[in-house]
C-alpha cells in the first residue's frame, strides 16, 4: 500500500476531529492490562461452547422492547450536530429507541469495569458494546460473558458481508460477533524527513535513531517484531515470539526507538519527534484530511489488520433490540451513511458504488471527499494490500502469560 498522495488526498474529508478511534486506545497501559488479566482466573471459570438447543431457547424467549442501551468508541458513527442520522432511520423503521452512549476509551479499562458485573450476572448498562479482537474480546467469549447470535435474525449479515470478515480465527463462525469496522496498523512517516518506505526494517534503521515510535500495546509490538522476521504472527509459536522479542531489544538498545505509544504518536510524527512510527490507518487518514503532509504504507512483509466487533453482554435487557441493530447496519445504504463519517474499511463492500453514487451527486468539496473515500486504500484495501495483512495470534490463558512475559519487558523497559 505505497501511497504517494499529495496533501490534497483528503482535502475536506468529513469533520475534524479532536479524539479519534484510537486516542488513549488502552490508555491503562500495560501495567494496568497485566493486573486486570491476573484477576481474571479468580473472576470466572471457562465455560463450555454454549449448546445449539439452548442458544435457540434463549432468542425464542426474547421479546423486542423497543429500546436498546449502546455503548462504543469516541467519533464512531454518523453524527450531524447532536444527531446520528442512522440510528434515527433505525428508530423510525423499527420503533426501537436507542441510548447511544460513547462510553470506550479503550478495551482494557472498559473490559475492566465490566468483568466483575458480569461474572456477578449484573447489568452492565449496555445491551451492545464494541470490543477489539484481541485479549479482552477472547477472555469474554472464553468466560461465557457473551450472547451467541442468531443468526437466522441476521440476513444483512449474510448477504451483504464481505467474505473476509466471516468466520474470523478468534470467534469461528462469528459466534458470538460481527463487525462494525476495521483497521490496519502500518508504518506512517514524515516525508520531510524520510524519503520513502517500503519495508518494515525501515524501523530498525539506524539513520532514523531517536527517530522512530512504536506502540506500547503487546500485541501490536510483538505483530511487528514478527513480521519483520518473516513469521506469520497466525502461526507463530513461543520460540518465535522469543525471536521476535530480541529484534525489538535491539531495536531498543541501539537506541533507535523514541518511544512506546499509546496514541499520542501521531502529534509526535506532526510535530517532526518521530519521523517514522507504527500507525493505525484511520488516524492517517483523518490527519491527511486536515492537510498535514504524512503517508501511509503497508509495508511488503505484512501488517496488521483488527476488528472492532458488535457484541452482546450475556446480562443485556434488551438482547433482541441489540440484535436487530447489528442486522440494521449491514445494509449497504446504512453502512454507506457510517463508512462516509467514520472512514475506517467497512465490512460491507457494496458501499464502495454506493459512495460513488453519492459523489456523482455531490458537488465541490463534497464531491472530492467523496471521490477521495471510494478510492481511498485506506479505506477500501486492494487484493495485494489485503494479502499482506494479518491478524494478532488468538492465545490461551497459559501462552498470555509467556507472551505478555516476553514482550511487556520490551515496551516497559
Amino acid at each position: 500500500m505505497h501511497h504517494s498522495h499529495d496533501p490534497a488526498f483528503l482535502r475536506g474529508m468529513t469533520q475534524s476531529r479532536s479524539i479519534t478511534r484510537r486516542d488513549a486506545f488502552r490508555l491503562a497501559g500495560l501495567s494496568a492490562a497485566g493486573v486486570a488479566l491476573a484477576g481474571c482466573g479468580v473472576q470466572g471459570k471457562k465455560v463450555d461452547p454454549p449448546k445449539v438447543d439452548a442458544v435457540a431457547d434463549f432468542w425464542a424467549s426474547q421479546k423486542k422492547n423497543d429500546l436498546l442501551r449502546f455503548a462504543n468508541w469516541p467519533l464512531y458513527i454518523d453524527k450531524d450536530g447532536k444527531r446520528y442520522p442512522s440510528l434515527e432511520m433505525f428508530t423510525a423503521d423499527t420503533g426501537i429507541k436507542v441510548t447511544y452512549q460513547e462510553a470506550i476509551q479503550d478495551n482494557t479499562t472498559f473490559f475492566g469495569k465490566m468483568q466483575p458485573l458480569l461474572a456477578a450476572d449484573n447489568d452492565i448498562g449496555y445491551d451492545l458494546m464494541v470490543l477489539t479482537n484481541g485479549l479482552q474480546l477472547s477472555k469474554a467469549i472464553a468466560l461465557g460473558y457473551l450472547v451467541p447470535l442468531d443468526h437466522s435474525k441476521l440476513p444483512n449479515f449474510a448477504a451483504n458481508a464481505a467474505q473476509k470478515v466471516k468466520n474470523p480465527t478468534w470467534d469461528p463462525n462469528n459466534t458470538h460477533t460481527i463487525p462494525w469496522t476495521v483497521g490496519l496498523t502500518g508504518i506512517a512517516y514524515n516525508p520531510k524527513y524520510v524519503d520513502g518506505v517500503t519495508s518494515i526494517q525501515d524501523l530498525w534503521n539506524p539513520k532514523y535513531k531517536g527517530k522512530v515510535g512504536m506502540m506500547l500495546d503487546t500485541q501490536e509490538v510483538a505483530n511487528f517484531g514478527l513480521f519483520s522476521l518473516g513469521i506469520d504472527p497466525d502461526k507463530s509459536t513461543e520460540a518465535d515470539w522469543r525471536k521476535a522479542g530480541e529484534k525489538l531489544k535491539k531495536q531498543r538498545d541501539a537506541g533507535l526507538v523514541r518511544k512506546y505509544y499509546e496514541n499520542d504518536y501521531v502529534d509526535a510524527l506532526v510535530r517532526g519527534d518521530v519521523w517514522i512510527t507504527m500507525a493505525w490507518s484511520g488516524d492517517i487518514f483523518q490527519q491527511v484530511a486536515e492537510g498535514k503532509d504524512l503517508k501511509f504504507v503497508v509495508p511488503e512483509e505484512g501488517g496488521t489488520i483488527w476488528t472492532d466487533n458488535m457484541c452482546i453482554p450475556k446480562t443485556a435487557q434488551n438482547p433482541l433490540d441489540a440484535l436487530m441493530l447489528m442486522d440494521y447496519v449491514y445494509q449497504p445504504k446504512i453502512a454507506t451513511m457510517l463508512v462516509e463519517y467514520i472512514n475506517y474499511i467497512t465490512p460491507v463492500p457494496a458501499t464502495k458504488d454506493l459512495i460513488l453514487a453519492d459523489a456523482a451527486k455531490a458537488k465541490g468539496d463534497d464531491k472530492a471527499s467523496l471521490e477521495q473515500i471510494a478510492k481511498s486504500p485506506l479505506i477500501f484495501p486492494s487484493e495485494t494490500d489485503m494479502a499482506k495483512l494479518r491478524s494478532y495470534k488468538t492465545l490461551t490463558t497459559a501462552e498470555e502469560k509467556v507472551f505478555e512475559s516476553i514482550f511487556q519487558p520490551v515496551t516497559q523497559g
